[in-house]
C-alpha cells in the first residue's frame, strides 16, 4: 500500500464517526426498573384515559359501553368540579408560596455557623418523617374545639372563647392551608440548605470586602446560584399540592359545604362514593393535562434558562 492510497483512505474515512457497537444486553439491565414503571404508572394511566370514555359505574347489570367525549362534554359544565379546581389552585399557591419564603429563611438560617446548628437541622426535617395521616390527625387535635392546644391557648391568652376551626366556612381553608405549609417546608428547606452550601464561600467574602450588605449579597452573589434550585422546587412543590389528597382528606374530607374539596378529592367521590368510574377518570384526565402543560412550561423554562448561560 503507497502512502498516498493510505492517505486516501484515511481522508475519507475522518468525515465519518466510528460505528458504536450496539449492546443489545444493555436493555436486561433497564427492565428491572422499567417494567415496575409500565406495570405501576403507564398501565394504569392508559386505562384511566380509556375509562374516562365509557360509561363505567359500580353496580351495572349492564356491560360497559362507549360514549365518546360524553363525560368530557357534562364536565364542561360541572360547576361542581371548576369550583373544586378552583379551591385546589388557591390551595396549591397558598401552600407553594409561604412555604417557599420561610423555608428559604430557615435554610438560610441553618447556613450559619450556629451552636447546635447539627440539632436544629434535625428538627427541621421531622414533618417530613411524619406520614401525611398522621400530620392530619395529629392537626385535629390541635384544632379541636374542646379541648384543642389552639383554642386553650387562645383561651389563656384572653382572645376568645376559641372556635371550630376546621368546619368554619371562612377558616376551613385557611386552616387547612396551615398545615399544608407546616408539612411541606422540610423538603424545601433541604432542597435550598444544599444548593445555599453547594455557593462557593470565597463569592460571599469578596462581596464582602467590596462593602457589599447582606441583602446585596444574597440578591447578586445567593439568588443566582441559588435560582436554579429554587425554580425546581417550586414547580415540584405546585404539582405535588395540587395533587394533594391525603392531608386534606383526613382533616376535613372536603368540607365543609365543599370549601376544602381538592380536585382529587372530588374525583374520589364520584368514584368511589357515588360509583361514576367513567365521569372520575375523565376528571383524572383534565388534571393530567394541566399537570402535562405545567411540566412542559417548567421543562421549555429550564431549557431557555439553560441556552442563555
Amino acid at each position: 500500500m503507497t502512502l498516498a492510497t493510505a492517505a486516501k483512505r484515511s481522508g475519507a474515512t475522518a468525515g465519518r464517526r466510528p460505528e458504536r457497537p450496539r449492546d443489545h444486553g444493555a436493555w436486561f439491565l433497564v427492565l428491572p426498573a422499567l417494567i415496575p414503571i409500565l406495570v405501576l404508572s403507564v398501565g394504569p394511566l392508559l386505562y384511566g384515559i380509556a375509562l374516562a370514555f365509557t360509561d363505567a359505574q359500580s353496580g351495572r347489570t349492564q356491560a360497559t359501553g362507549w360514549i365518546g367525549t360524553l363525560n368530557f362534554q357534562d364536565l364542561l359544565h360541572d360547576t361542581l368540579f371548576w369550583d373544586s379546581f378552583r379551591i385546589g389552585l388557591l390551595w396549591a399557591v397558598g401552600v407553594t408560596v409561604p412555604q417557599f419564603l420561610l423555608a428559604l429563611g430557615l435554610a438560610l438560617l441553618l447556613n450559619q455557623n450556629l451552636r447546635l446548628r447539627w440539632l436544629a437541622r434535625a428538627l427541621a426535617i421531622v414533618p417530613w418523617a411524619m406520614p401525611e395521616v398522621v400530620v392530619g390527625i395529629m392537626w385535629r387535635l390541635v384544632y379541636n374545639p374542646d379541648a384543642g392546644i389552639l383554642n386553650e391557648t387562645l383561651r389563656t391568652l384572653g382572645l376568645g372563647d376559641g372556635r371550630d376551626w376546621l368546619a368554619g366556612l371562612a377558616t376551613a381553608l385557611p386552616a387547612v392551608i396551615l398545615v399544608g405549609i407546616w408539612a411541606g417546608m422540610p423538603q424545601t428547606t433541604v432542597a435550598l440548605l444544599a444548593g445555599l452550601q453547594n455557593t462557593p464561600h470565597e463569592l460571599h467574602e469578596a462581596a464582602a470586602l467590596d462593602g457589599a450588605g447582606a441583602w446585596r449579597r444574597f440578591r447578586t452573589v445567593t439568588w443566582p446560584a441559588l435560582r436554579p434550585v429554587a425554580l425546581a422546587i417550586t414547580a415540584l412543590n405546585f404539582i405535588w399540592n395540587f395533587n394533594s389528597f391525603a392531608l386534606v382528606y383526613v382533616l376535613t374530607s372536603g368540607g365543609p359545604g365543599g370549601r376544602t374539596r381538592l380536585p382529587m378529592l372530588f374525583a374520589y367521590e364520584e368514584a368511589f362514593r357515588y360509583g361514576q368510574f367513567g365521569y372520575a377518570a375523565a376528571m383524572g384526565c383534565v388534571m393530567v393535562a394541566v399537570i402535562s402543560v405545567l411540566l412542559a412550561l417548567y421543562l421549555v423554562g429550564r431549557l431557555k434558562g439553560g441556552e442563555d448561560r
